[in-house]
């Protein structure tokens, strides 16, 4: 009869450790903003804030990191001044554009 081994315990996978350069937090946050889920994009600059440090985004926008991170978790609602602080913070620009015809 064979051995029975435990089974693995799954770790719950943040994906704030694999954007480590600037270029896979551009690709990152061009795929949030593409969903238009207001909800989403707010989730992935949460992300984004963890994976540069959350410190180091409440130092530059001078809000503290308890409510950064209240704002941008899954049951948060940052407001519009607080997203754009730490956009700014982070290094991106928001921008508008006339969508190209499909």
């Amino acid at each position: 009869m064979p051995e029975k081994t435990k089974p693995k315990k799954l770790t719950a996978y943040d994906p704030a450790e694999d954007l480590g350069s600037d270029e896979a937090i551009a690709i990152f946050m061009a795929e949030a903003f593409q969903t238009n889920d207001a909800g989403y994009i707010s989730h992935a600059l949460g992300v984004v804030a963890r994976a540069k440090g959350m410190a180091q985004i409440a130092g530059q926008t001078g809000l503290s990191r308890e409510q950064l991170y209240r704002s941008f978790s899954a049951k948060g609602n940052p407001t519009l001044k607080t997203t754009l602080a730490v956009m700014k913070a982070l290094g991106i620009e928001l921008t508008a554009k006339i969508p190209t015809a499909a």
